[in-house]
């Protein structure tokens, strides 16, 4: 097995991955965690075509991957990050810390680096975005369940570029959530029972962590970073 390895950010590999086929006395168990069935379909599918790996339950929101990992025990487990009932966040969470062995990949859309960097923190192994090649997608789940941590390169730059990170407080986000729904200081201050002079203080706090002078491009900004999502 050879993997090229630069320099690791959460201790991830985060290089083209070039490992050969693994050799196993039995199939790797792979859990699909996803509200799309076409989604799901695709996986079963690409997965269920390798000698080595097969699909062993799927799931449609968080709850249901939380279950049927308790049921079937995977090797690995490919959770989505936006589900129903509980995300998929939420759902890596508790199960690493019920199974501290747990193998999970996040397998998602969402590129922006908040999103990468809960979903490591929660205990994901692997960060792989919907449009990488089928053929990827199988070495990432064959080094997951060999013991490796992978990312791409494209989610590796984006962690890189905002490091080291500035976390917005949980107060200055929820100013920052209620700007996103269109809300003057004013009302904001009126929502949350402050002044509007301290609203003012928490925007001018929002603007220079984000780096950014008015209230559209801190909502544009933190969207494209995944501080914020539209429901």
């Amino acid at each position: 097995m050879r993997l090229t390895r630069p320099i690791d950010l959460y201790g991830f590999t985060h290089a083209t991955v070039n490992i050969s086929r693994m050799s196993t006395a039995g199939r790797i168990s792979v859990l699909t965690a996803d509200d799309h069935p076409l989604m799901r379909a695709g996986l079963y599918a690409v997965i269920s075509s390798q000698s080595d790996m097969e699909v062993i339950a799927e799931a449609a929101n968080g709850e249901e991957a939380i279950q049927r990992f308790r049921e079937q025990r995977p090797d690995v487990a490919l959770v989505d990050l936006r589900m129903p009932v509980m995300d998929g966040l939420a759902a890596t969470r508790a199960i690493v810390e019920e199974f501290h062995g747990a193998k999970i990949v996040v397998l998602t859309t969402y590129d922006g680096d908040e999103d990468i960097h809960s979903a490591l923190v929660a205990g994901a192994r692997g960060y792989l975005l919907k449009d990488m090649m089928a053929s990827d997608l199988i070495r990432v789940i064959r080094a997951v369940h060999a013991g490796e941590r992978v990312i791409p390169p494209s989610v590796a730059a984006r962690l890189a570029e905002y490091t080291p990170r500035v976390e917005l407080t949980p107060r200055e986000l929820e100013v920052l959530k209620l700007m996103a729904k269109g809300l003057s200081n004013r009302d904001i201050a009126a929502v949350l029972d402050r002044t509007e002079f301290t609203m003012k203080n928490h925007a001018s706090n929002i603007f220079g962590k984000l780096g950014v002078t008015d209230r559209t491009e801190a909502v544009m900004i933190a969207l494209q970073r995944g501080i914020l999502h539209l429901d």
